[in-house]
């Protein structure tokens, strides 16, 4: 369906305006897919220019020596930091290319929403914000806290996380 259908793990990702509560969500959500024996990986776009290394430590700089990837690998996690000679915008499948997808059963993504890849909407509706379902032709499922008349798309519960899982389960079932 997408251009994603060739990826090697299902990718679904959750789409919706700032504040809405998309983190909140996969924070609630991923344990109980776990729970379900689920290996997932997430994938978070920002708009923002992020750093997680800290000045003076060794992988600090040995980026700012000019590395274009640098992997910082200890005993319970690794990091992979890839550095762009110019600023970009974040192409969704040149992140799932970062992934290692041996054993995953899911790959989950926040963000991203303007790129063609099957996704939930959340939908709040205290924030006056327009359903994207109407013109985004990528979004499977609606999770809002109102009743949205005229979507043909499943409808979940917004604040129902269980049910939720229900549906990313059978979403992994139908194309894992």
């Amino acid at each position: 369906m997408t251009y994603l259908s060739h990826f090697p793990v299902p990718v679904l990702g959750f789409s919706a305006f700032s504040g809405t509560g998309k983190t909140t969500l996969l924070e609630s959500l991923i344990p109980l897919l776990i729970k379900q024996g689920l290996k997932v990986a997430l994938v978070k776009h920002s708009h923002h220019d992020i750093e997680l290394d800290k000045p003076g430590k060794d992988s600090y700089r040995l980026r700012k020596a000019g590395a274009s990837q640098v992997v910082l690998a200890g005993p319970q996690r690794s990091i992979l930091f890839c550095e762009y000679a110019q600023p970009q915008e974040s192409k969704l499948a040149d992140q799932l290319a970062l992934l290692q997808t041996d054993g995953l059963d899911l790959v989950l993504v926040e963000g991203f929403r303007d790129q063609p890849f099957n996704k939930i909407e959340l939908h709040r509706s205290a924030l006056n914000k327009p359903f994207m379902f109407i013109r985004d032709e990528s979004i499977i499922a609606v999770a809002c806290d109102v009743r949205v008349a005229g979507c043909e798309l499943p409808l979940l519960d917004l604040n129902n996380i269980e049910a939720i899982a229900k549906f990313v389960i059978g979403f992994v079932k139908a194309n894992g």
